[in-house]
């Protein structure tokens, strides 16, 4: 736990100044605080006594320094103690809010640095990292894991050296002004202790639990949210209203089960509280009847036990805290302490020459542990600037095999090269500069249109995108908007069609100028007419640029110089649409069962 901890403190970064000052001025508080009840009992005393001077070091050089400008006067005295009181109490206030200012921005700069931390090592993870953790859970690590230990972190520099110096200095005072009394305080430790400890044992693995139910919560969320138009049109409000509030009653169960254990905490501190005051009444009282000990030595007695009783409140407050954090710190220590397992290597290739494509004997599989490949001894060689179909049922590999050739995954067997390198050889962000892909799953982001285009290509001018979009068949309806490429896409994209939102990933991705580009399915919401303007467009405009489709239909591939049929993960033949026509069985069927009535179209 704590090597977690410690971890996560290097992240304080240019915060550290603030994370320094603040136990130095909770200090400069608890010392105003401890000696606020010192004076209070000689002002006590002092009064009662009818201005009886006490022993005290401390008080002797006071009474001295008030009397040395106000000569002959014990109410002087009395309002200077007053005077002095009142101007501790504003000390420690001021202290206090100077500490809670200097907590807050070591806190929030401390969160602020670890949630960017994360985020920056989240973009470098490869898909096979993001598939480990989940995408719910990584969203859950990000906000409510590093917010628990944000506030573990605000208690640790500020209560957590609070109250041991509280109980420190209170127990000492308490000594000094109570004598022997003051071990009624000491003997409760061992109690809270025993009782802390307990606690701690009992609640831990129920938080080593809850968190794992957040991940599922924020995963219900997010296919709710994400899907919401099928939840809509399949009228399973109800049905995922049921699925969202099992997953919510879970955490709150796992809650519910954790506080009745730490609802312990504060019943034991406050009955350790009410007896010991219970019983420095009882024997203080007897005391002052003797004359053992006087009445203020006897308050300062009760205040100092309440410091002392308050402050290990405070400290049971902050192990409890510690104990729901140190869950999260584990969980975001994963993440920061996870390799990615797609990197540079030490003397990376920086400039792809050309589109040539080879894959060499390729296998692969989504993870050590999967029992079968995805890919199986896939051989294929692509020229550069050639259009290659890609065309299979579906689950037979087609989109996983393109994804390695910008490295979105690596090989398990064999080899991809890309311009005649294996594609593990080039800096990655070079490489993936000069494969432009169009997923299956389109993403417009919020922000204009000219914003998504210009992910392709920052500094792209307006004539450039114009032209990308034509290309694209895109600028047909973006000059129908009334703000034409200055329209504002809502997130997601929701306020475009799915054939608008596909023609415009295909302009953003037009803009890399790339050697390579992969259209993953990405014309399927088009028309058949527009697909083809677009394909015609690309064979006169991009004749260099290698281009590789994946298509149902096969109107999308029928033109293309190579077309490949997938089956189950393994090539199952090559040729152009003449000879697959006559001679592949897969390809002929689905070439029918498209063209004979129309059914597929």
């Amino acid at each position: 736990m704590f090597k977690n901890l410690r971890q996560l403190a290097s992240y304080v970064g240019k915060y550290k100044i603030y994370a320094i000052l603040t136990p130095i001025i909770v200090s400069l508080e608890v010392v105003m605080e401890c000696l606020i009840p010192f004076f209070t009992a000689d002002l006590i005393t002092y009064v009662q006594q009818k201005y009886v001077v006490s022993d005290a070091i401390l008080t002797k050089w006071f009474i001295s320094f008030v009397e040395s400008i106000i000569p002959g006067k014990p109410l002087a005295v009395v309002g200077g103690y007053c005077i002095l009181l009142i101007l501790m109490a504003l000390t420690s206030l001021t202290f206090g809010a100077v500490a809670g200012i200097t907590c807050s921005k070591a806190s929030c700069g401390f969160a602020k640095n670890l949630r960017t931390e994360l985020f920056n090592k989240t973009q470098d993870f490869s898909f096979e990292n993001i598939d480990k953790f989940s995408t719910s859970s990584l969203v859950t690590r990000l906000t409510t894991d590093v917010t628990n230990v944000q506030q573990s972190f605000m208690m640790i520099i500020r209560t957590a050296i609070r109250s041991p110096l509280m109980f420190i200095f209170s127990i000492l005072m308490a000594f000094i002004r109570g004598g022997s009394m003051a071990l009624i305080f000491v003997v409760v430790i061992p109690v809270l202790l025993f009782g802390l400890i307990f606690i701690a044992k009992k609640a831990m693995p129920i938080f080593k639990k809850v968190f794992k139910k957040y991940d599922a919560l924020n995963a219900s969320i997010q296919e709710n949210v994400h899907g919401m138009r099928v939840v809509k049109s399949f009228v399973r409000e109800d049905h995922e209203s049921d699925k969202f509030g099992t997953a919510s009653q879970n955490v709150a169960n796992d809650f519910v089960r954790a506080d009745k254990i730490l609802a312990f905490n504060n019943p034991l501190m406050l009955l350790c509280m009410y007896a010991v005051m219970t019983f420095v009444c009882l024997f203080g009282s007897q005391a002052i009847v003797k004359g053992d000990i006087i009445i203020g030595e006897f308050s300062a007695l009760l205040t100092y036990g309440m410091q002392i009783l308050m402050s290990l409140m405070m400290l049971s407050m902050i192990f409890v805290m510690i104990t729901m954090s140190a869950e999260c710190a584990k969980r975001i220590c994963e993440v920061l302490n996870e390799d990615a397992t797609i990197k540079n290597p030490p003397s990376p290739v920086y400039e792809v020459e050309n589109g040539d494509i080879d894959f060499v004997n390729v296998s692969f599989k989504y993870s050590e542990r999967a029992e079968r490949y995805a890919l199986s001894d896939v051989n294929l060689h692509i020229k550069s600037g050639q259009t290659v179909g890609i065309i299979g049922g579906t689950g037979s590999a087609k989109s996983t095999l393109v994804q390695l050739i910008p490295r979105l995954y690596d090989t398990t067997v064999g080899q991809v090269l890309v311009g005649g390198k294996d594609v593990r050889d080039y800096d990655i962000v070079s490489l993936r500069d000069s494969v432009s892909v169009v997923l299956q799953k389109n993403v417009l982001f919020s922000g204009t249109i000219k914003d998504n285009l210009r992910w392709g290509n920052e500094n792209a001018t307006d004539a450039e995108m114009e032209r990308v979009c034509t290309l694209a068949c895109a600028d047909e309806f973006i000059k129908t908007f009334p703000d034409k490429y200055d329209t504002y896409i809502e997130q997601g994209g929701t306020n475009v069609s799915g054939g608008q939102k596909q023609r415009l990933c295909i302009a953003r991705a037009l803009l890399k100028k790339p050697k390579i580009l992969i259209l993953d399915d990405s014309t399927s919401a088009v028309d058949t007419r527009t697909d083809a303007m677009i394909r015609k467009a690309f064979a006169q405009e991009i004749p260099n640029t290698t281009k590789i489709i994946i298509a149902q239909r096969i109107s999308s591939v029928e033109d293309a110089d190579l077309i490949v049929v997938l089956d189950d993960g393994k090539i199952d033949s090559i040729g152009t649409h003449s000879e697959l026509i006559k001679d592949n069985a897969i390809y002929k069927e689905i070439y029918e069962s498209q063209t004979k009535g129309g059914k597929m179209e």
